[in-house]
């Protein structure tokens, strides 16, 4: 149900500064920690000794050590000393192909030969001075396949988010889907309305008058294997909207990097690039932690919904035209989830 061969976000930096992070990542249990040089490694989380979780030892010598009998183990996943034993014989443990970029930590969770740093999607906003970004991780108890649901099709937002992004002209207007090769595009266009609270603030923000009218745009770009980038933003009305002048908008990339645990769990590493005032780390905070408020509403939808449907496999969902782009992406990965597993025949 998800692809093993591809890059997945497995953690930021953060995560593994002093210590090793024990992650799972589409099944597979992996220590994530920083090895000789302060480089990033990854290992699976499964000492060859007794089976204890590596991620629960420390650092030392650029090697990670268990915490249960001092068993070091090299970043190649080969054992290397332990007090009072000769380790040659040992068995050695799968390491895995994991990158540091664009202010994430990547890992390749299949065939390490495939890994190619190349198919990182690249990330602008990551990389220029023009962008803020600021940005969070939320774990959820639900198939990652529903937070992809969950966010092309952005028409819950008038009834889950109905005080900061929602208002009643999402509804009203069609929604347009498209595929462009790998990629699968919704978007929807609002023209001559009122900025929602979240907007409206953020207009605010850059100097704009909240109570002129705008036009709105939300496009919603579902990239393989689980990543979905948001261009939002207002603009006043009759300017152009989308592609309107700097001066009379604001915009952002609502940022989501979804990996699977499991079947039926994920990780959720969210964020907003904003295109404006970018050298503002106040706005940037105060923006991250609203955004992060508007998503902890999804949380328990999605987990109640993920629990209807463990509950009752033999119900058929309704497919209507706002879920294209959900229902898009779902074929995408099944096509290239099949594909890997006729490859591994």
């Amino acid at each position: 149900m998800y692809l093993k061969n591809t890059w997945y976000v497995a953690c930021t930096p953060d995560e593994i500064n002093g210590k090793p992070l024990g992650r799972q990542i589409c099944g597979e249990r992996i220590a994530f920690y920083r090895g000789e040089n302060n480089q990033v490694a990854a290992v699976e989380d499964f000492c060859p000794h007794r089976g204890a979780a590596l991620s629960l030892g420390f650092v030392e010598n650029g090697n990670l050590v268990c915490g249960y009998h001092g068993l070091a183990m090299g970043c190649d996943g080969k054992p290397v000393s332990m007090p009072m034993q000769r380790v040659a014989g040992f068995p050695c443990i799968k390491s895995f192909p994991v990158i540091e970029k664009y202010g994430f930590i990547w890992v390749w969770p299949g065939d390490a030969s495939l890994a190619d740093p190349a198919l990182i999607p690249h990330l602008e906003w990551a990389v220029s001075d023009e962008w803020a970004y600021g940005g969070g991780m939320y774990h959820l108890n639900c198939d990652y396949r529903l937070m992809i649901d969950n966010l092309m099709d952005l028409t819950h937002e008038t009834y889950v988010h109905p005080e900061s992004i929602g208002q009643d002209e999402i509804d009203e207007a069609p929604v347009n889907t498209r595929v462009e090769g790998d990629t699968v595009i919704t978007s929807r266009f609002m023209d001559n309305i009122q900025a929602p609270p979240f907007l409206a603030n953020a207009m605010r923000a850059n100097g704009l008058d909240p109570d002129k009218p705008v036009d709105r745009w939300q496009i919603s770009r579902f990239t393989p294997p689980s990543h979905i980038l948001i261009n939002v933003g207002v603009a006043y009305a009759g300017q152009g909207g989308f592609d309107a002048d700097p001066s009379v908008k604001v915009s952002a990339i609502v940022v989501d990097f979804i990996t699977p645990e499991t079947e039926n769990s994920h990780w959720y590493f969210w964020g907003m690039a904003r295109h404006f005032k970018a050298d503002d780390t106040e706005l940037t905070e105060r923006i991250r932690k609203n955004q992060g408020e508007i998503f902890a509403q999804d949380l328990g939808v999605l987990e109640a919904q993920q629990k209807n449907l463990a509950g009752h496999p033999e119900r058929r969902l309704l497919m209507l035209n706002i879920d294209s782009g959900g229902v898009q992406a779902r074929r995408m990965i099944d096509r290239l989830v099949q594909e890997e597993q006729r490859e591994l025949v």
